[in-house]
C-alpha cells in the first residue's frame, strides 16, 4: 500500500514538471530532421538504424546538464555566459544563433508549404495562415496553455511510427541493423553519417530547454522527475527517427526508388505502401514544421532578450516583454514571408544556417561543460568525473563530426 502511495506520488510529481525535455527533443525532427532520415532509409536502407544508440545517449547527456542548470541557477543559459563570458563572446554567439534560427524558421515553412501541396494546398494561402496560428498561439498564450499543444504536437508523431508499421519492413533486418553498426568509406555514406549526427544535437536546443525549465519554474527539489522527461523525450524522438527511416528503406529503398526531401518521400509512398501511409508521413511533416516554426523563433526570443537582460516569457503580456514578443514576431513575419518569394534561394539559406549552427555549436558545447563544472553556480550539482568523461567525450565526438558536416556543406564533393 505504502509502495503504491510513493509510486502514484513519483507520477503525479513527473506529469507536474514534464514538458521541457520531451518538447524539445521531438522539434529536434523538425523538416530538415525528417527530410535527412528519410533520404538516408531511401539511399542506405537499413545501414545507419544502428547510429541511433550512441547518438541517443549523447543527445540525453548534453539536454540533462542544459536542464540541470536550469534547475538548480534558476538563470536561462543565455543569461549564465553572459554573467561568466562576458558580454562580446555573448554578443557573438546571439548574432551567429539569431542568423542561423532565421534560416531555420524559413526551412519550417518551407516544410509547411511541401506538406501541404501533397493535399494540393497553395503555400500562398497555407503559409500565412500557419504563421498566423504560430504567433497567436504564443502571444495571445499562457505557458501551461503553450506547453499543452506542444505536448499534444510532440504525441503526433506518432504517425510516423504507424506509417512505419503500414510499410511492412523485414523486422529480422530491422533488429539486425539496429544493432550490428556497418561502417563504408564512401563519401556519400560519409556525408550522410555526419548529417545525420548533425541534425541531433543544435545549439538552439540547449538554449531553449533551459529556459523552458526556468519559465515553467522547476527547482532542483523537482529535478530529478524532470531528468525523466529529458531521458523520455530523447528515447521518443530517436524512435520516430528511426522509424522515418524505416518507412522509406522498406519501401523506397527496396524499389531503388530516389528522393530529394520529405515531400518525395511522401509521395512515393502511396503506390509503394498505400495511401494511409503516405497521408500519414505528408501530415508527420506538417506537424513536425509547424511545431518547429513554432518554437524556434520562440527559443530565439528566449536568449536574446535573457542575454541583453530584457523581460521574456510567454507567461508575461506584450506590454510587460514587448522586445521578446517584437522578436518572436519579426522572425516569424521573415521566415513565412521568404517562403513566399518567387525563386528565393531556399537550399542556400537552409546550408548557411546549417554551416552557422556546425559552427556555434562547440562553443555552446565547451561553455557548458566549463559552467557545469563551476562549483560557484552548480554547487553539489556538477558533473561526476565519469559523466565529464562521458560529456567531454561526446562533445569532441560532436565537434569533430560537426566540423566534418560544415566541411561536406561547403565542398561536398571534397571527399570524393
Amino acid at each position: 500500500m505504502w509502495k503504491n502511495k510513493i509510486s502514484w506520488r513519483t507520477f503525479l510529481m513527473f506529469l507536474a514538471v514534464v514538458g521541457p525535455g520531451i518538447i524539445t527533443a521531438n522539434v529536434d525532427n523538425d523538416a530538415g530532421g525528417i527530410t535527412t532520415y528519410a533520404v538516408a532509409g531511401a539511399q542506405f536502407g537499413y545501414k545507419f538504424l544502428w547510429v541511433f544508440i550512441p547518438m541517443t545517449l549523447a543527445l540525453i547527456i548534453v539536454q540533462e546538464m542544459s536542464a540541470r542548470m536550469g534547475a538548480v541557477t534558476g538563470k536561462g543559459l543565455a543569461d549564465l555566459i553572459r554573467e561568466n563570458f562576458g558580454v562580446r563572446l555573448t554578443i557573438f554567439i546571439l548574432i551567429g544563433l539569431l542568423i542561423a534560427d532565421v534560416g531555420n524558421t524559413v526551412s519550417e515553412f518551407a516544410g509547411v508549404a511541401s506538406s501541404m501541396e501533397v493535399f494540393g494546398l497553395s503555400k500562398y494561402i497555407i503559409v500565412p495562415l500557419g504563421a498566423l496560428l504560430v504567433w497567436l498561439l504564443v502571444v495571445k498564450g499562457t505557458y501551461q496553455r503553450v506547453e499543452r499543444i506542444f505536448l499534444i504536437a510532440s504525441a503526433i508523431f506518432i504517425t510516423y511510427i504507424f506509417a512505419g508499421f503500414l510499410a511492412h519492413p523485414n523486422w529480422g533486418e530491422v533488429a539486425k541493423q539496429t544493432f550490428i553498426p556497418s561502417f563504408s568509406t564512401n563519401s556519400a555514406y560519409i556525408a550522410m553519417f555526419v548529417g545525420l549526427v548533425g541534425t541531433t544535437i543544435a545549439p538552439w536546443m540547449q538554449f531553449y530547454i533551459q529556459s523552458a525549465i526556468v519559465d515553467k519554474g522547476i527547482t532542483v527539489k523537482d529535478y530529478k522527475y524532470s531528468r525523466i522527461d529529458v531521458i523520455v523525450g530523447c528515447f521518443i524522438t530517436d524512435i520516430v527517427a528511426i522509424f522515418i527511416i524505416v518507412t522509406t528503406a522498406a519501401t523506397m529503398h527496396v524499389a531503388g526508388i530516389s528522393i530529394n526531401d520529405a515531400k518525395d518521400a511522401a509521395i512515393a509512398l502511396k503506390p509503394l505502401a498505400g495511401q494511409y501511409a503516405s497521408i500519414l508521413f505528408a501530415f508527420g511533416l506538417f506537424n513536425a514544421s509547424i511545431f518547429a516554426a513554432t518554437i524556434l523563433p520562440l527559443a530565439t526570443a528566449y536568449y536574446v532578450c535573457e542575454a541583453l537582460g530584457f523581460e521574456a516569457g510567454v507567461d508575461k503580456s506584450f506590454q510587460e516583454a514587448p522586445q521578446f514578443y517584437t522578436l518572436y514576431t519579426i522572425i516569424i513575419i521573415l521566415g513565412a514571408m521568404i517562403i513566399l518569394i518567387p525563386n528565393a534561394p531556399l537550399v542556400l539559406i537552409m546550408l548557411w544556417s546549417q554551416v552557422i549552427n556546425g559552427v556555434l555549436l562547440p562553443f555552446v558545447l565547451v561553455f557548458m561543460l566549463v559552467l557545469i563544472n563551476n562549483k560557484n553556480l552548480m554547487g553539489t550539482y556538477t558533473n561526476s568525473r565519469f559523466f565529464n568523461w562521458v560529456a567531454w567525450g561526446t562533445t569532441v565526438i560532436m565537434v569533430t563530426l560537426t566540423l566534418l558536416l560544415v566541411i561536406t556543406s561547403l565542398w561536398p564533393n571534397l571527399l570524393g
